[in-house]
């Protein structure tokens, strides 16, 4: 099992949903199908450590997921959960397109500008309710967003832990 800290988040428990201890999901994960096939999680446990929790069922509710999980069937058992993060293995996650990223993936990357010159480290991906992301940026200069789009990012490297980017024309100093 790998450590807490290599896991993926994928959601948080909200509260307990119901009566034999189902729990309210709030999804971090833009796959609809994530929680109807889980059939384990991961949650935290004292010192550190990571608690495996098997997956009875599953049902979406109101933008969430109820999961009732093997071992939670009260409402004060369900309680203990409470703002539990949910993780999975990095393993577990589906293969991604050539080109397309997870955001955990991104965070930590070095982003360069073209000529080799170090803009910033990627702090955090950001939705920002249209089609581009952007990628928050942490600079000697505070924090830069700089849109994850084709116009923008030149390559994205993971082995070798860097983005080559263009910043936007307002970015740049004359």
């Amino acid at each position: 099992m790998p450590a807490w800290s290599e896991m993926v988040l994928v959601g948080r428990v909200v509260k307990p949903q119901g009566r034999h201890g189902e729990v309210a999901v709030e999804p971090f994960s833009d796959r609809a199908d994530r929680f109807p096939k889980l059939e384990r999680a991961f949650v935290p446990a004292p010192g550190g450590e990571a608690r495996e929790v098997r997956v009875e069922r599953c049902f979406a509710h109101k933008h969430r997921f109820v999961l009732k999980l093997v071992g939670v069937d009260s409402i004060d058992a369900a309680e203990t959960l409470r703002g539990a993060e949910l993780r999975i293995a990095e393993s577990e996650l589906a293969a991604l397109p050539e080109g397309s990223y997870y955001y955990h993936q991104l965070a930590g990357l070095q982003v360069d500008d073209e000529k080799g010159a170090t803009i910033g480290v990627v702090e955090s991906v950001m939705e920002t309710g249209a089609e581009t992301r952007v990628l928050v940026v942490r600079t000697p200069e505070g924090e830069t967003l700089l849109p994850f789009a084709d116009a923008f990012v030149r390559s994205v490297d993971l082995a070798r832990g860097r983005i080559v980017a263009m910043l936007p024309e307002y970015l740049v100093a004359d």
